[in-house]
């Protein structure tokens, strides 16, 4: 069954209505000759003239006054169904999904959506957290958020703040062990392993020249979450790479210490990442631009 012609019938309900096929051109933003051909294909199509055409006049069949109400109908009930479809893409509605790090999630991101759903009471946020890296577009995730140094992909990208990684130990560890003078004396340390580093076997460091070095990690313990190192990071139990996101507070209060201040990991960034394609959905549009403006001005960002 074919779909009935909705252009020909909205063409024909504006052409009934101003009485000329100039003028309902002019209306629709369309040509004469496209409006007089969705007439010519309607009329081929219920095998009846609407219209009687001479050089100076137009003028209704006994067909055309039949459908004319019906076509005014079809016109407006287009025209309301995409007014309100407008309206409604303008307000923030709707479910949006979020993906985010375990970690970062719980800390930074669970705690400021209370805000924003307020600000927003006709969305709702499906938040789900991860270490592992999800699929946007296999999972049907409007959002990401992703911190790394990112590699090239179909995806778009926000970068929101860097994200600073430092060598750290609580100063009960460095009184008993020692203090790290490079990153060479790792090898006689206790290292605490975080299992979704890009090189998880290998820690690698940079100092202000630019000159790296790579150590094999060796300690008692390795987590796939970073939130697991924290109570044998501030038990003295050994030595972590760890993001300000996490220890900033400890940093402040002196419960952990940077060590090797004079080197540190890659460099990476937290990323706000979408699927491909457009127009976003005010709902999505609203919540990228909340997390944009609170975290990228969180105090462990600015430090």
């Amino acid at each position: 069954m074919r779909l009935p012609d909705f252009e020909a019938w909205a063409v024909f309900a504006r052409v009934a209505e101003a009485g000329s096929l100039s003028r309902a051109a002019e209306d629709l933003g369309l040509s004469k000759a496209t409006v007089s051909k969705a007439v010519s294909r309607l009329e081929a199509r219920i095998g009846a003239r609407l219209f009687n055409r001479t050089s100076r006049r137009l003028a209704l069949t006994e067909a055309g006054r039949a459908a004319r109400e019906d076509a005014a109908r079809i016109l407006a009930a287009g025209e309301t169904a995409e007014a309100r479809a407008i309206a409604g893409a303008a307000v923030p509605q709707g479910l949006v999904r979020l993906a985010a790090p375990m970690s970062f999630g719980v800390l930074h991101v669970a705690p400021r959506l209370p805000d924003f759903l307020a600000e927003h009471p006709q969305v709702c946020v499906d938040l789900h957290l991860s270490d592992q890296q999800v699929d946007l577009v296999g999972g049907g995730f409007d959002i990401g958020l992703r911190i790394a140094a990112l590699p090239d992909s179909s995806l778009r990208a926000r970068r929101l703040c860097p994200v600073h990684r430092s060598l750290v130990a609580a100063p009960a560890y460095l009184e008993s062990r020692g203090r790290p003078e490079h990153p060479d004396d790792l090898v006689r340390h206790a290292c605490l392993g975080y299992a979704y580093l890009p090189s998880p076997d290998r820690w690698r460091f940079r100092d202000a020249a630019g000159a790296e070095v790579s150590v094999v990690p060796a300690g008692q313990l390795r987590a796939n979450n970073a939130d697991a190192l924290t109570p044998a990071l501030r038990a003295g139990l050994g030595l972590a790479v760890q993001p300000d996101f996490m220890i900033w507070e400890d940093l402040r209060s002196g419960r952990l210490e940077r060590v090797l201040p004079g080197w540190a990991p890659p460099p990476i960034a937290l990323h706000l990442v979408t699927p491909p394609g457009d127009p976003r959905p005010a709902r999505v549009t609203a919540l990228m631009g909340f997390l944009q403006r609170v975290l990228a001005a969180a105090p462990w960002a600015r430090e």
